[in-house]
């Protein structure tokens, strides 16, 4: 099975279920992208020291990646409108928190970036001054 076709059958609810499904799980994977966001962020401000946050930020960026690409995908196969029960207002609903999770990835980076930087000018000025 192709990655388009998955994420096609993933959209319209997969074999089981009603037209929820694919909203749901476009909910959850937007969910789960924003609590990774949130622990890459911490991790970043030095606030958790375990894991890292460059790799917890990227994994953030393509998880509310995914989470959006699910719901426009869900949103485009979907027949109906709100209030129908195919599960248009969850898909609606998960493009801002894959949005969110995208953005507190970025953050995450731009943060661990800046402590990078900050780090390695230290040691060259301790480097330097102890010559």
């Amino acid at each position: 099975m192709r990655a388009t076709d998955f994420l096609t059958v993933a959209a319209e609810g997969g074999v089981i279920g009603d037209g929820r499904t694919g909203a749901n799980l476009a909910l959850g994977v937007g969910l789960f992208g924003l609590a990774t966001g949130w622990l890459a962020l911490s991790r970043a401000a030095g606030r958790s020291g375990i894991g890292n946050a460059r790799t917890a930020g990227k994994s953030a960026l393509t998880v509310g990646l995914v989470a959006i690409a699910l719901a426009a995908l869900h949103l485009a196969t979907s027949s109906g409108g709100p209030g129908t029960g195919n599960g248009m207002v969850g898909a609606i609903a998960a493009i801002p928190l894959g949005l969110i999770a995208m953005d507190l990835g970025r953050r995450a980076l731009a943060r661990s970036r800046r402590t990078e930087r900050s780090a390695d000018s230290v040691e060259s000025e301790l480097g330097a001054g102890g010559r």
